[in-house]
């Protein structure tokens, strides 16, 4: 899944940071130094891999990295950024992949982080005069898709949220934007939902000096939901009315995955579509804007959600839908850092997790997700966050956690109201929850497969067959260390 990149903040910290700011590469992975390091054999495909997608033109990062002529002026730069990976909460670092490596599940999918390995070479390279080397040892160029381009693939259907008018200066707000008919005429289920900002400024033109800060987006994040509250030949009900006999067929309202600047798009489970009812909406529950902060950025601006259909007569084989708790009784104190918040979540039935979504505000700088089975604990994962790069981290096949009825998942994060967070406009105030970013949040947007107790048996059976096969780490299915449990026998009726 292509990554659509950040913008808003990002571009600040990101242009800021390259200039700026200084870490050191840990001596355990410094590069052989018998071994010469040069932009065409060594550099560029890390590059290709892990920053083009965003730093190109025409993209939200600051500066172009396509070619050695463009890398060259950032080289000590680049050294800098990616070395900010092994520092505490990993804040600021390129590529903003924050999850972090010494605890929990590593196998994720459209990981772009760097290895030491990879970081050691960008720091030799750096060090020793940024060598261009032999251009033919250059890889091929990438081919980008433009920016009106849907990563996942041309939607099958494009329902839009209504328009919204951000003013060029004004402080960031939120607010629901009602529901949007999806006009299916029929029961469709889909596979998976990208969301694209367009925009319109009202100068016509992007203004001079926008920079990246709101100039390509300003939605920072939507929360979106599914709204099949119809009958069976697709009129709405009203749920106020109390129509005896009224039936929804199927689920009332399911969460989507929410829009995050920086967010790739969301590709749902084969076996498990979400769906989409003739008749009914995409509900817009909250939208959070950032302004540019550029006179004369002034814009209309909308997001259009995208679906790709499952082919007609598709029919789900399991139960997938979102599991977001946290808390909102939140206080974080004036000039405190490490303040530590805590959320838990009963599993109501044996669950196979899809991904995780770290959501906070701009105190908030660390989230853990913990399995508790009985009295065991087991940290499934831990991750910086960085309000300007949101991330979600999807989970590679075979590594996705298989949580039994009745675990515990618990969320544990850490806010840092100080005036070390850069992302803190005044440390001397109270942070209370709110939508606005100097507000706070504690939320974990996940997904999962919800399962039958024979659907648990099998996918544990499947994954104690894989691990026996590869001896990989189990971390996050506590069933595969049991002997496999036997199918409950069915009692005939009668007896």
């Amino acid at each position: 899944m292509a990554d659509r990149c950040n913008a808003s903040l990002a571009g600040r910290i990101l242009l800021v940071g390259f200039t700026m700011v200084a870490a050191a590469t840990p001596a355990l992975a410094q590069a052989p130094s018998d071994q010469p390091v040069t932009f065409s054999k060594d550099i560029a495909p890390i590059l290709q891999r892990s920053c083009q997608r965003c730093h190109r033109p025409d993209s939200v990062a600051p500066m172009s990295l396509l070619t050695y002529a463009e890398a060259r002026p950032y080289a000590r730069a680049i050294k800098q950024r990616t070395a900010l990976r092994n520092t505490l909460w990993a804040r600021g670092a390129m590529p903003p992949w924050f999850l972090e490596r010494n605890i929990g599940i590593q196998r994720m999918k459209d990981d772009t982080s760097l290895s030491d390995a990879e970081i050691a070479k960008i720091g030799k390279w750096s060090d020793s005069g940024a060598p261009e080397g032999n251009p033919a040892d250059l890889p091929p160029a990438l081919a980008f898709a433009g920016p009106s381009t849907w990563t996942i693939g041309k939607p099958d259907l494009i329902v839009s949220s209504p328009t919204v008018v951000v003013p060029a200066v004004a402080s960031d707000f939120g607010m629901p934007l009602g529901k949007t008919p999806t006009g299916l005429k029929e029961d469709r289920y889909a596979s998976s939902s990208e969301y694209m900002e367009v925009a319109e400024y009202t100068s016509g033109k992007k203004p001079t000096g926008a920079g990246t800060i709101g100039s390509l987006f300003a939605i920072h994040h939507m929360n979106t939901s599914i709204d099949n509250n119809v009958d069976d030949k697709g009129n709405e009900i009203d749920e106020d009315a109390g129509a005896e006999g009224a039936q929804v067929i199927g689920p009332n309202r399911e969460n989507l995955p929410n829009h995050e600047v920086g967010r790739n798009g969301d590709v749902f489970p084969e076996d498990a579509g979400r769906l989409l009812k003739k008749g009914g909406s995409i509900v817009w529950n909250g939208i959070h804007i950032h302004s540019s902060g550029a006179p004369g950025s002034e814009r209309r601006t909308r997001l259009d959600l995208g679906f790709r259909l499952h082919p007609r007569g598709y029919q789900p084989k399991r139960a997938f839908h979102a599991y977001t708790f946290g808390r909102t009784d939140l206080e974080i104190d004036p000039n405190e850092p490490s303040q530590r918040q805590d959320a838990y979540y009963v599993a109501p039935a044996a669950m196979k997790l899809i991904d995780f979504e770290p959501h906070m505000h701009s105190t908030g700088v660390r989230m853990c997700l913990e399995a508790i089975y009985g009295r065991v604990v087991e940290t499934l994962n831990c991750t910086g966050y960085d309000h300007n790069w949101v991330r979600i981290y999807y989970y590679d096949n075979n590594a996705e956690p298989l949580i039994p009825k009745g675990a515990i998942i618990h969320a544990i994060s850490w806010f840092d109201n100080t005036a070390k967070n850069q992302n803190v406009l005044d440390p001397r105030n109270l942070s209370t929850f709110g939508n606005s970013s100097v507000s706070n949040m504690f939320l974990v947007f996940n997904h999962a497969e919800f399962l039958t107790d024979e659907e648990y048996r099998e996918e544990v059976a499947k994954r104690k067959a894989y691990l026996a096969n590869t001896h990989e780490p189990n971390i996050g299915c506590p069933a595969c260390n049991l002997p496999t449990p036997k199918a409950t026998p069915k009692v005939a009726a009668g007896n």
